[in-house]
């Protein structure tokens, strides 16, 4: 399970700069960390070579001596992306609306932000409180709770844990109340794996794979039912 975090507020309410600190912070205690900017004004690649190759392509990669980069020429969820980034901590710039992981507010914006914790609020920073949310005093104490306490669920909403939505669970996990481990779609029968990383699966994608797989097995010479089975794709 990855272990992310949204550092969420108003505009110009700082959420940059508490990103890029926490992002100092935490690459010096020896994490791996990856950045993920929530943007509503796109992307700026104008006058660029990859913005005429994203004229004509679905997507764009470019490589250089020390850089490489991505560009899909389409909207993604966060869920597809996470896998490509190699770190241990991802830092979210922005996403009020992501409903599947714990948060920072920043507060100082002047605006009403009594809204903005949703019950995935870990902590705030800024000038400011939130009822009910602790205020943290530092940098380094918001980072070592994203060490502890950063999660993500797969956002899948299937119900499985019991729960009507990921926002349930996640909110019971921000309380202390549940573990992310609750999510019953991290803990499938079926184990897909992706670059070593684990996979989500709701209840019926499932029972509709293993049975399919199981209902193949026994057609096969060799076969031995109850038996652990190996599939791997390459």
């Amino acid at each position: 399970m990855f272990k992310a975090v949204s550092v969420v507020g108003f505009k110009k309410s700082g959420k940059t700069t508490l990103v890029l600190e926490l992002a100092r912070e935490l690459t010096a205690r020896g994490r791996k960390v990856a950045a993920v900017k929530f943007t509503h004004h796109g992307l700026d690649l104008d006058g660029t070579d990859t913005a005429r190759f994203a004229q004509e392509c679905v997507s764009v990669a470019g490589i250089g001596p020390r850089t490489t980069t991505l560009l899909w020429n389409s909207a993604r969820q966060l869920q597809d992306i996470l896998p490509l980034l190699g770190a241990d901590i991802v830092l979210v710039e922005g996403g009020k609306s992501l409903t599947w992981l714990p948060r920072f507010v920043v507060l100082g914006s002047g605006e009403d932000e009594t809204t903005l914790a949703n019950g995935l609020a870990l902590a705030t920073w800024g000038a400011g409180e939130l009822d009910g949310v602790r205020k943290a005093g530092s940098v380094a104490e918001l980072a070592t709770l994203a060490e502890s306490r950063a999660f993500s669920l797969p956002g899948l909403d299937c119900g499985a844990c019991g729960r009507d939505s990921c926002l349930a669970l996640a909110r019971e996990v921000v309380a202390g109340v549940a573990e992310p481990e609750a999510c019953t779609a991290m803990n499938a029968k079926l184990v897909v794996r992706v670059d070593g990383r684990r996979l989500a699966l709701n209840p019926f994608v499932d029972r509709l794979v293993t049975g399919t797989i199981r209902g193949l097995l026994t057609e096969l010479k060799g076969n031995v039912p109850g038996q652990k089975v190996e599939i791997v794709l390459e």
